[in-house]
């Protein structure tokens, strides 16, 4: 993984979508700035300690904001009003980035998921 993917995948990506995702990529850092840059599944995706925490994908008539976690989302859902998503998937416009606010939020609940780590069932087999 390096940053060179990431510059590979946006290089032949149209205006305004390149700088749109440029910008995207520099707030991220600013957030995560010793995050690990590459690609999975062959869009940019920023880690840290290994684990994906924030994501990026241009298509045809938006962005995406990837935040790697079906919770993600749901739990910024009061933030989140004006934009279009999926569960795993922020769509936001070709050419108008995330305010960095939205992206430093999104990152933190994501990075709150991962020191949490899996949720496991209540109780236990000794308790029941």
């Amino acid at each position: 993984m390096s940053a060179a993917e990431i510059d590979a995948y946006l290089a032949p990506l149209p205006e305004p979508k390149r700088s749109t995702l440029e910008e995207m990529r520099r707030r991220i850092l600013t957030v995560i700035p010793d995050a690990e840059q590459g690609l999975s599944y062959g869009m940019p995706v920023f880690k840290v300690a290994g684990k994906p925490v924030a994501g990026l994908a241009a298509f045809r008539d938006h962005l995406s904001y990837l935040p790697h976690s079906g919770s993600v989302l749901a739990a910024l859902d009061d933030e989140l009003g004006g934009f279009e998503r999926t569960p795993g998937s922020l769509h936001f416009g070709v050419d108008e980035p995330l305010p960095p606010d939205l992206i430093r939020r999104l990152v933190e609940v994501k990075l709150q998921q991962l020191e949490e780590g899996p949720r496991r069932g209540r109780g236990s087999s000794a308790t029941r």
